[in-house]
Protein backbone atom coordinates (compact mmCIF):
# COMPACT_ATOMS: atom_id res chain seq x y z
CA UNK A 1 0.00 0.00 0.00
CA UNK A 2 1.25 3.48 -0.79
CA UNK A 3 0.07 6.86 0.38
CA UNK A 4 -0.50 9.70 -2.07
CA UNK A 5 0.88 12.70 -0.20
CA UNK A 6 -1.34 15.23 -1.96
CA UNK A 7 -4.70 13.47 -1.75
CA UNK A 8 -4.18 11.06 1.14
CA UNK A 9 -5.43 8.19 -1.02
CA UNK A 10 -4.48 4.59 -0.37
CA UNK A 11 -3.10 2.25 -3.00
CA UNK A 12 -2.41 -1.38 -2.18
CA UNK A 13 0.20 -3.33 -4.01
CA UNK A 14 -0.95 -6.39 -5.87
CA UNK A 15 1.89 -8.61 -4.70
CA UNK A 16 5.26 -8.85 -3.06
CA UNK A 17 7.16 -7.46 -6.05
CA UNK A 18 5.52 -4.03 -6.02
CA UNK A 19 7.68 -1.03 -5.03
CA UNK A 20 7.81 0.29 -1.50
CA UNK A 21 6.49 3.73 -0.65
CA UNK A 22 8.86 6.40 0.55
CA UNK A 23 6.04 7.98 2.51
CA UNK A 24 5.67 5.12 5.00
CA UNK A 25 6.19 6.09 8.63
CA UNK A 26 8.49 3.80 10.57
CA UNK A 27 7.72 2.26 13.95
CA UNK A 28 10.74 2.48 16.23
CA UNK A 29 12.79 3.07 13.09
CA UNK A 30 11.34 0.09 11.15
CA UNK A 31 8.93 0.08 8.17
CA UNK A 32 5.36 -1.07 8.73
CA UNK A 33 3.72 -3.76 6.56
CA UNK A 34 0.10 -4.94 6.49
CA UNK A 35 -1.60 -8.19 5.45
CA UNK A 36 -5.36 -8.66 5.11
CA UNK A 37 -6.92 -12.12 4.83
CA UNK A 38 -10.60 -12.13 3.86
CA UNK A 39 -12.10 -15.58 4.23
CA UNK A 40 -15.52 -17.17 4.36
CA UNK A 41 -16.01 -16.35 8.04
CA UNK A 42 -13.49 -13.72 9.13
CA UNK A 43 -11.82 -10.56 7.92
CA UNK A 44 -8.40 -10.43 9.59
CA UNK A 45 -5.46 -8.06 9.39
CA UNK A 46 -1.94 -7.95 10.80
CA UNK A 47 0.41 -4.98 10.73
CA UNK A 48 4.03 -5.71 11.55
CA UNK A 49 7.62 -4.50 11.36
CA UNK A 50 10.72 -6.56 10.54
CA UNK A 51 12.46 -7.85 13.66
CA UNK A 52 15.97 -9.29 13.70
CA UNK A 53 15.18 -11.94 16.31
CA UNK A 54 11.54 -12.81 15.64
CA UNK A 55 11.32 -12.26 11.88
CA UNK A 56 8.65 -9.62 12.43
CA UNK A 57 6.93 -7.95 15.33
CA UNK A 58 3.15 -7.44 15.24
CA UNK A 59 2.17 -3.88 16.10
CA UNK A 60 -1.54 -3.98 15.30
CA UNK A 61 -4.17 -6.59 14.52
CA UNK A 62 -7.82 -6.63 13.57
CA UNK A 63 -10.32 -9.46 13.30
CA UNK A 64 -14.04 -9.38 12.66
CA UNK A 65 -16.47 -12.20 11.83
CA UNK A 66 -18.23 -11.14 8.62
CA UNK A 67 -19.58 -14.44 7.23
CA UNK A 68 -18.92 -13.33 3.65
CA UNK A 69 -19.67 -16.88 2.48
CA UNK A 70 -23.02 -17.07 4.26
CA UNK A 71 -25.49 -18.91 2.00
CA UNK A 72 -22.97 -19.12 -0.84
CA UNK A 73 -23.25 -22.88 -1.23
CA UNK A 74 -27.01 -22.72 -1.83
CA UNK A 75 -27.17 -19.40 -3.72
CA UNK A 76 -23.92 -19.32 -5.68
CA UNK A 77 -23.39 -15.62 -4.99
CA UNK A 78 -22.41 -13.32 -2.14
CA UNK A 79 -25.43 -12.05 -0.21
CA UNK A 80 -26.17 -8.35 0.25
CA UNK A 81 -25.99 -8.41 4.06
CA UNK A 82 -22.72 -10.33 4.01
CA UNK A 83 -21.22 -7.86 1.53
CA UNK A 84 -22.23 -4.89 3.71
CA UNK A 85 -20.65 -6.46 6.79
CA UNK A 86 -17.48 -7.18 4.89
CA UNK A 87 -17.19 -3.71 3.37
CA UNK A 88 -17.50 -2.23 6.86
CA UNK A 89 -14.69 -4.46 8.13
CA UNK A 90 -12.42 -3.67 5.18
CA UNK A 91 -13.10 0.03 5.67
CA UNK A 92 -11.87 -0.34 9.26
CA UNK A 93 -8.71 -2.07 7.98
CA UNK A 94 -8.07 0.74 5.51
CA UNK A 95 -8.46 3.37 8.24
CA UNK A 96 -5.93 1.62 10.45
CA UNK A 97 -3.48 1.34 7.59
CA UNK A 98 -3.81 5.03 6.78
CA UNK A 99 -3.00 5.95 10.36
CA UNK A 100 0.06 3.67 10.34
CA UNK A 101 1.28 5.04 6.97
CA UNK A 102 2.45 1.57 5.99
CA UNK A 103 5.03 0.97 3.29
CA UNK A 104 3.29 -1.97 1.70
CA UNK A 105 0.20 -4.16 2.01
CA UNK A 106 -1.30 -7.17 0.35
CA UNK A 107 -5.02 -7.87 0.69
CA UNK A 108 -6.22 -11.31 -0.36
CA UNK A 109 -9.58 -13.10 -0.50
CA UNK A 110 -9.96 -16.87 -0.43
CA UNK A 111 -12.80 -19.34 -1.12
CA UNK A 112 -15.81 -16.96 -1.42
CA UNK A 113 -14.13 -14.87 -4.10
CA UNK A 114 -13.03 -17.99 -5.96
CA UNK A 115 -16.55 -19.38 -6.12
CA UNK A 116 -19.15 -16.58 -6.09
CA UNK A 117 -20.58 -15.54 -9.44
CA UNK A 118 -20.66 -11.89 -8.29
CA UNK A 119 -17.10 -11.89 -6.91
CA UNK A 120 -15.78 -9.48 -9.56
CA UNK A 121 -18.47 -6.94 -8.76
CA UNK A 122 -17.67 -7.29 -5.05
CA UNK A 123 -13.94 -6.73 -5.62
CA UNK A 124 -14.70 -3.63 -7.71
CA UNK A 125 -16.95 -2.26 -4.97
CA UNK A 126 -14.24 -2.84 -2.36
CA UNK A 127 -11.88 -0.76 -4.50
CA UNK A 128 -14.42 2.06 -4.90
CA UNK A 129 -15.41 2.27 -1.25
CA UNK A 130 -12.17 1.44 0.60
CA UNK A 131 -9.47 1.95 -2.08
CA UNK A 132 -8.08 -1.49 -1.19
CA UNK A 133 -6.96 -3.79 -4.00
CA UNK A 134 -8.52 -7.07 -2.98
CA UNK A 135 -6.83 -10.02 -4.68
CA UNK A 136 -8.77 -13.29 -5.11
CA UNK A 137 -6.26 -16.01 -4.28
CA UNK A 138 -5.98 -19.33 -6.09
CA UNK A 139 -5.98 -22.41 -3.84
CA UNK A 140 -2.36 -23.28 -4.74
CA UNK A 141 -1.14 -19.80 -3.81
CA UNK A 142 -3.16 -19.95 -0.60
CA UNK A 143 -1.37 -23.18 0.31
CA UNK A 144 2.04 -21.69 -0.51
CA UNK A 145 1.48 -18.62 1.67
CA UNK A 146 0.11 -20.77 4.50
CA UNK A 147 3.23 -22.92 4.38
CA UNK A 148 5.45 -19.83 4.42
CA UNK A 149 3.62 -18.61 7.51
CA UNK A 150 3.89 -21.98 9.28
CA UNK A 151 7.50 -22.71 8.25
CA UNK A 152 9.05 -21.72 11.62
CA UNK A 153 7.12 -24.57 13.28
CA UNK A 154 8.36 -27.30 10.96
CA UNK A 155 10.67 -29.94 12.43
CA UNK A 156 13.71 -30.72 10.26
CA UNK A 157 13.67 -34.29 11.55
CA UNK A 158 10.74 -35.08 9.25
CA UNK A 159 11.36 -35.34 5.48
CA UNK A 160 7.63 -34.98 4.73
CA UNK A 161 4.97 -32.53 5.95
CA UNK A 162 1.19 -32.89 5.78
CA UNK A 163 -0.28 -29.40 6.15
CA UNK A 164 -3.99 -29.01 6.91
CA UNK A 165 -5.87 -25.72 6.63
CA UNK A 166 -9.58 -25.96 7.54
CA UNK A 167 -11.27 -22.82 6.26
CA UNK A 168 -14.81 -21.55 6.21
CA UNK A 169 -15.56 -22.41 2.58
CA UNK A 170 -12.77 -24.80 1.63
CA UNK A 171 -10.22 -27.14 3.18
CA UNK A 172 -6.69 -27.36 1.82
CA UNK A 173 -4.40 -30.36 2.37
CA UNK A 174 -0.80 -30.02 1.19
CA UNK A 175 1.78 -32.79 0.81
CA UNK A 176 5.27 -31.31 1.12
CA UNK A 177 8.83 -32.61 0.80
CA UNK A 178 11.83 -31.25 2.66
CA UNK A 179 14.82 -31.16 0.32
CA UNK A 180 18.45 -30.04 0.39
CA UNK A 181 19.30 -27.32 2.93
CA UNK A 182 15.78 -27.50 4.32
CA UNK A 183 14.05 -26.20 1.19
CA UNK A 184 10.35 -27.11 0.95
CA UNK A 185 8.65 -28.36 -2.21
CA UNK A 186 4.97 -29.08 -2.81
CA UNK A 187 4.33 -32.63 -3.98
CA UNK A 188 0.59 -32.04 -4.16
CA UNK A 189 -2.27 -29.84 -2.97
CA UNK A 190 -5.95 -30.67 -2.81
CA UNK A 191 -8.59 -28.03 -2.11
CA UNK A 192 -11.83 -29.59 -0.90
CA UNK A 193 -14.89 -27.43 -1.71
CA UNK A 194 -16.18 -27.63 1.87
CA UNK A 195 -15.31 -25.82 5.08
CA UNK A 196 -16.83 -25.15 8.47
CA UNK A 197 -19.38 -22.59 7.25
CA UNK A 198 -20.61 -24.61 4.28
CA UNK A 199 -20.71 -27.83 6.34
CA UNK A 200 -22.58 -26.15 9.20
CA UNK A 201 -25.14 -24.76 6.76
CA UNK A 202 -25.57 -28.19 5.19
CA UNK A 203 -25.71 -30.34 8.34
CA UNK A 204 -26.60 -27.98 11.18
CA UNK A 205 -24.67 -26.18 13.88
CA UNK A 206 -26.47 -26.95 17.12
CA UNK A 207 -26.61 -30.48 18.51
CA UNK A 208 -25.70 -32.75 15.59
CA UNK A 209 -26.96 -36.37 15.73
CA UNK A 210 -24.25 -39.03 15.78
CA UNK A 211 -25.28 -40.45 12.41
CA UNK A 212 -25.14 -36.98 10.84
CA UNK A 213 -21.69 -36.37 12.31
CA UNK A 214 -20.43 -39.64 10.87
CA UNK A 215 -21.89 -38.70 7.49
CA UNK A 216 -19.81 -35.51 7.61
CA UNK A 217 -16.69 -37.50 8.41
CA UNK A 218 -17.42 -39.97 5.59
CA UNK A 219 -17.99 -37.17 3.08
CA UNK A 220 -14.51 -35.75 3.73
CA UNK A 221 -12.94 -39.21 3.74
CA UNK A 222 -14.31 -39.88 0.26
CA UNK A 223 -12.95 -36.54 -0.98
CA UNK A 224 -9.49 -37.35 0.38
CA UNK A 225 -9.26 -40.84 -1.18
CA UNK A 226 -8.03 -39.71 -4.65
CA UNK A 227 -5.29 -37.57 -3.06
CA UNK A 228 -4.03 -40.57 -1.10
CA UNK A 229 -4.20 -42.79 -4.18
CA UNK A 230 -2.10 -40.30 -6.16
CA UNK A 231 0.61 -39.68 -3.54
CA UNK A 232 0.71 -42.83 -1.34
CA UNK A 233 1.00 -40.70 1.77
CA UNK A 234 0.16 -43.67 4.03
CA UNK A 235 3.48 -45.31 3.13
CA UNK A 236 5.44 -42.34 4.50
CA UNK A 237 3.15 -42.13 7.55
CA UNK A 238 3.67 -45.81 8.41
CA UNK A 239 7.45 -45.31 8.40
CA UNK A 240 7.23 -42.34 10.80
CA UNK A 241 8.55 -39.79 8.29
CA UNK A 242 5.64 -37.32 8.39
CA UNK A 243 4.92 -34.25 10.50
CA UNK A 244 1.30 -33.15 10.47
CA UNK A 245 0.64 -29.43 10.97
CA UNK A 246 -2.82 -27.91 11.33
CA UNK A 247 -3.74 -24.24 10.99
CA UNK A 248 -7.31 -23.06 11.48
CA UNK A 249 -9.76 -21.87 14.09
CA UNK A 250 -10.85 -25.49 14.50
CA UNK A 251 -7.37 -26.67 15.41
CA UNK A 252 -6.58 -23.79 17.77
CA UNK A 253 -9.98 -24.13 19.48
CA UNK A 254 -9.39 -27.85 20.09
CA UNK A 255 -5.94 -27.01 21.47
CA UNK A 256 -7.39 -24.37 23.81
CA UNK A 257 -10.03 -26.83 25.04
CA UNK A 258 -7.38 -29.50 25.63
CA UNK A 259 -5.37 -27.03 27.72
CA UNK A 260 -8.51 -26.01 29.65
CA UNK A 261 -8.04 -22.33 28.85
CA UNK A 262 -10.72 -19.96 30.10
CA UNK A 263 -9.22 -17.21 27.95
CA UNK A 264 -7.44 -17.85 24.66
CA UNK A 265 -3.65 -17.56 24.91
CA UNK A 266 -1.83 -17.71 21.60
CA UNK A 267 1.56 -18.24 23.24
CA UNK A 268 0.36 -21.52 24.77
CA UNK A 269 -1.47 -22.77 21.67
CA UNK A 270 0.89 -21.92 18.81
CA UNK A 271 3.37 -24.77 18.40
CA UNK A 272 1.54 -27.16 20.73
CA UNK A 273 1.79 -30.85 19.83
CA UNK A 274 -1.49 -32.74 20.30
CA UNK A 275 -1.87 -36.51 20.24
CA UNK A 276 -4.70 -37.90 18.15
CA UNK A 277 -6.15 -39.38 21.35
CA UNK A 278 -6.33 -35.89 22.88
CA UNK A 279 -7.97 -34.54 19.74
CA UNK A 280 -10.54 -37.35 19.76
CA UNK A 281 -11.41 -36.69 23.41
CA UNK A 282 -12.06 -32.99 22.74
CA UNK A 283 -14.01 -33.58 19.52
CA UNK A 284 -16.25 -36.13 21.27
CA UNK A 285 -16.96 -33.58 23.97
CA UNK A 286 -17.79 -30.86 21.43
CA UNK A 287 -19.93 -33.22 19.33
CA UNK A 288 -22.10 -33.97 22.38
CA UNK A 289 -22.54 -30.30 23.32
CA UNK A 290 -25.23 -27.79 22.40
CA UNK A 291 -24.83 -24.45 20.64
CA UNK A 292 -25.45 -22.67 23.96
CA UNK A 293 -22.73 -24.65 25.72
CA UNK A 294 -20.20 -23.88 23.01
CA UNK A 295 -21.21 -20.22 22.85
CA UNK A 296 -20.55 -19.93 26.59
CA UNK A 297 -16.99 -21.13 26.05
CA UNK A 298 -14.89 -17.96 25.98
CA UNK A 299 -12.47 -19.54 23.48
CA UNK A 300 -15.37 -20.08 21.03
CA UNK A 301 -18.13 -17.52 21.62
CA UNK A 302 -21.46 -17.08 19.84
CA UNK A 303 -19.95 -16.11 16.47
CA UNK A 304 -18.29 -19.52 16.05
CA UNK A 305 -20.45 -21.83 18.18
CA UNK A 306 -22.29 -23.21 15.14
CA UNK A 307 -19.05 -23.97 13.26
CA UNK A 308 -17.13 -26.07 15.76
CA UNK A 309 -18.71 -29.46 15.10
CA UNK A 310 -18.24 -29.12 11.35
CA UNK A 311 -14.55 -28.40 11.93
CA UNK A 312 -14.23 -31.38 14.27
CA UNK A 313 -15.69 -33.69 11.62
CA UNK A 314 -13.26 -32.44 8.96
CA UNK A 315 -10.29 -32.84 11.30
CA UNK A 316 -11.40 -36.32 12.39
CA UNK A 317 -11.64 -37.44 8.76
CA UNK A 318 -8.07 -36.26 8.08
CA UNK A 319 -6.74 -37.94 11.23
CA UNK A 320 -8.43 -41.22 10.29
CA UNK A 321 -7.16 -41.04 6.73
CA UNK A 322 -3.54 -40.47 7.78
CA UNK A 323 -2.78 -41.86 11.24
CA UNK A 324 0.29 -39.76 11.94
CA UNK A 325 -0.50 -39.86 15.66
CA UNK A 326 0.25 -36.22 16.50
CA UNK A 327 -0.79 -32.82 15.17
CA UNK A 328 1.32 -29.69 15.57
CA UNK A 329 -0.92 -26.67 16.11
CA UNK A 330 -0.19 -23.46 14.21
CA UNK A 331 -1.87 -20.21 15.19
CA UNK A 332 -0.44 -18.63 12.07
CA UNK A 333 -0.88 -18.94 8.33
CA UNK A 334 -1.69 -16.74 5.35
CA UNK A 335 -1.22 -13.33 6.99
CA UNK A 336 2.16 -14.32 8.37
CA UNK A 337 3.12 -15.73 4.97
CA UNK A 338 2.08 -12.49 3.28
CA UNK A 339 4.11 -10.40 5.71
CA UNK A 340 7.24 -12.53 5.39
CA UNK A 341 7.17 -12.67 1.59
CA UNK A 342 6.68 -8.89 1.32
CA UNK A 343 9.52 -8.23 3.76
CA UNK A 344 11.77 -10.74 2.00
CA UNK A 345 11.12 -9.07 -1.36
CA UNK A 346 12.28 -5.77 0.16
CA UNK A 347 15.33 -7.31 1.80
CA UNK A 348 13.78 -6.50 5.17
CA UNK A 349 13.32 -10.06 6.48
CA UNK A 350 16.30 -10.83 8.72
CA UNK A 351 15.34 -14.43 9.51
CA UNK A 352 16.41 -17.10 7.02
CA UNK A 353 13.29 -19.09 6.16
CA UNK A 354 13.26 -22.26 4.04
CA UNK A 355 12.68 -21.74 0.34
CA UNK A 356 9.19 -22.78 -0.81
CA UNK A 357 8.72 -23.96 -4.39
CA UNK A 358 5.66 -25.26 -6.29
Amino acid sequence: MQRNAEHGALRTTGGASAPRSRHGRSWNGAPVYAAVDLGTHNCRMLMACPDRRLGFRVINSFSKPVRLGEGLEARGSLGDAAVERTIDALRACAQRMRRAQIVRARCIATAPCRRADNASAFVARVKRETNLDLEPLAAAEEARLTLSGCAPLLDRAYPRVLLLDIGGGSTEVSWIAREGRGALRFLGVVSLPVGVVSFAERYGGDRVPAETYQRMVSTIAEMLAPFEAEHAIEDAVSSGRVQMVGTSGTVTTIAAAYLGLTRYERARVDGLSLSFDAIAEVTRRFAASTWQERAANTCIGPHRADLVIAGCAILEAVCKRWRVGRLHVADRGIREGLLMTMMAADGAAPVNLPAVSP
